[in-house]
């Protein structure tokens, strides 16, 4: 039945899990597949038409494993290849941008700070976000060399604690009172981000959405699985297994698939 077919999930590494972990505790009975191109990453440096190629490769990847649906968990493949890949492909998808609306709705000094890569802010997607809100002032932060770091598995490392506080004091002096993550990796960093921060600055990120959009479509289109089976989940990366199952806390078999 393809009730029963998996949920696809792809990143340009390993930071889209952040998106699964979410899809996985809102509809723990789907099935998952999750591709992570490390081999690639980060995306946020590449071209606009590297990024769709890349995209269009995964997607093709989750195509042939009988995906009935594909998240794509990065920022910066929603924002510069999600059109072309729905006109291309006769599949459900569902995007992630960074959350601009509920951070600029919700500010009481009407000015939020951003962080995201390269890619994602000089996307025209992103750009349309920002004109949506011409009443708060949006402070952006290209997040250079931290998508690297985190896949290298130097999360809690010195280097790390240093770009965010380069990254985040002039936001903070700016009188940010919302960070929006604007990268499906960075929600890893939010023990670290708030460490920096002041209390009453919030951290919005896209997962918990992605998800309920995900079961919204799911449900729309007759796909939600319900079979009473224990569901899989599995998880294929280009690079070396070590860092996703750790990301994973090794509760996951992760597979390596060069592709």
């Amino acid at each position: 039945m393809k009730n029963e077919n998996p949920i696809g999930l792809f990143d340009s590494g390993i930071g889209g899990t952040s998106i699964w972990k979410e899809v996985h505790a809102l509809m723990p009975n789907e099935n998952t597949i999750y591709l992570a191109d490390s081999k690639n990453a980060p995306y946020g440096l590449k071209s606009k038409d590297e990024i769709i190629a890349l995209s269009c490769k995964n997607t093709e990847f989750l195509l042939e494993k009988n995906c009935k649906i594909i998240v794509v968990a990065c920022n910066t493949a929603t924002t510069n290849a999600i059109k072309e890949l729905r006109a291309k492909y006769d599949i459900p998808f569902i995007g992630i941008e960074p959350a601009i609306k509920p951070a600029a709705l919700q500010s009481k000094t009407q000015t939020i700070g951003i962080l995201a890569t390269k890619g994602t802010l000089n996307s025209e997607l992103f750009h349309k976000s920002v004109e949506n809100h011409p009443e708060v002032k949006i402070i952006e932060q290209i997040g250079h060399g931290l998508v690297q770091l985190i896949e290298n598995g130097d999360i809690n490392s010195p280097e790390m604690e240093e770009l965010l506080k380069s990254y985040l004091k002039p936001m903070i002096e700016k009188n940010i009172d919302y960070l929006v993550l604007g990268c499906s990796h960075y929600p890893y960093l939010i023990p670290q981000i708030q460490k920096i921060l002041p209390q009453h600055i919030k951290i919005i990120d896209s997962g918990e959405a992605v998800a309920k959009q995900t079961h919204k479509i799911l449900e729309q289109n007759h796909l939600l699985n319900v079979s009473k089976e224990k569901s899989s989940q599995i998880f294929y990366t280009n690079s070396e297994p070590e860092v996703l199952e750790t990301i994973l806390n090794h509760n996951e078999k992760v597979l390596y698939k060069n592709f």
